[in-house]
């Protein structure tokens, strides 16, 4: 009789965390907590009152602080740490993953430097690894409670999905595949970056159909995007897409919708970051979208006012000045 599977999680923020108690439910699963306060709690109380209150954790999942063993005894290593890190960690933890260990990235950012996706870093530093990621509309408070929820694993190779949907599955958590990865994961990175301009829009009081423009014309700067970097279009009307984006943009748990939120309200950026024990991954990622888009040909209006906000200090007013300057055109077929 074969041993289960070992699923081993790095980082211990809230989803990371999420995953790894989702997991604990089915599979032994260690929790790797670069804080070792924070990983002991997990190991000995069950709990991450740091990002999670006080939530129980399967009382199954444990936690340690040593990269190096939790890696070596990884079947499947998930990789939760966010995208500005991950780089490093990973680095450290390489001499001691095993060769041909899945790897699911839950991160959605950008390298800031380099641009790449966080699965094409996982490929740069844990090469020969299959490679993919999970990623949905998902509140790691909601899922916790138990509300019903449902995720998104993508990966080329359909074969390696279809092995991992059980290590995560529940009766309130469904496990979806999809071989576009690079479309999935680019619509995890891009709503963040609209999660923010949401975020004016309340702070601003300007209206829900001025927040349903935002999500819809947003939802189309991200499909196009997408689409030129080589994703596939129903990619982004689906879980990754439309589904992370309106989670994103509604919920009062975002991190991305509360900055934009914040700022509205005159705060500034560092101290709305000051005020926050997690990443807003959208505003490390504002820039580097508007790199791509510039690269791809890609006019991204919505994106452009949210980046000249986090990164130039234009307050969201003017922004939504900018936004109703733009001139409609065909909502199917125009370029902007």
């Amino acid at each position: 009789m074969s041993r289960p599977v070992q699923v081993t999680v790095l980082g211990g923020g809230s989803w990371g965390t999420t995953v790894a108690t989702l997991a604990a439910a089915n599979t032994p699963t260690m929790l790797w907590a670069r804080d070792p306060d924070v990983a002991a709690e997990i190991d000995e109380q069950h709990t991450n009152a740091r990002y999670l209150e006080d939530r129980e954790l399967h009382p199954e999942l444990r936690g340690t602080a040593d990269l190096a063993a939790a890696a070596a005894q990884a079947d499947v290593l998930v990789v939760g740490v966010p995208s500005h890190g991950m780089r490093a960690v990973l680095r450290e933890a390489a001499p001691h993953v095993r060769p041909w260990v899945p790897v699911l990235s839950l991160a959605k950012g950008l390298e800031r430097d380099t641009r790449l996706r966080p699965t094409q870093v996982i490929s740069e530093e844990l090469e020969g690894h299959p490679v993919g990621l999970l990623a949905g509309p998902n509140l790691a408070r909601e899922v916790l409670d138990g509300f019903a929820a449902a995720t998104v694993i993508a990966t080329p190779d359909d074969s390696v999905a279809r092995a991992l949907q059980p290590l995560f599955s529940s009766d309130r958590f469904r496990v979806y595949r999809n071989q576009d990865l690079l479309g999935s994961e680019l619509g995890g990175v891009l709503k963040n970056v609209i999660a923010i301009a949401s975020g004016m829009a309340d702070g601003l009081g300007v209206g829900d159909n001025t927040r349903a423009m935002v999500l819809t014309r947003g939802l189309a700067e991200i499909t196009r995007l997408g689409e030129a970097m080589g994703g596939q279009a129903r990619t982004f009307a689906g879980l990754t897409g439309l589904g992370d984006l309106m989670a994103t943009c509604m919920s009062k748990d975002s991190r991305n919708r509360r900055v934009g939120e914040e700022l509205a309200r005159d705060r500034t950026l560092e101290e709305v970051i000051a005020d926050m024990n997690q990443v807003a991954e959208g505003v490390k990622t504002a820039r580097a979208v508007i790199e791509l888009a510039e690269e791809h040909g890609v006019t991204m209006p919505i994106a452009c006012e949210v980046d000249a906000v986090v990164n130039e200090g234009r307050h969201p007013r003017e922004a939504y000045r900018g936004l109703q300057r733009e001139v409609a055109q065909s909502e199917i077929h125009e370029v902007a």
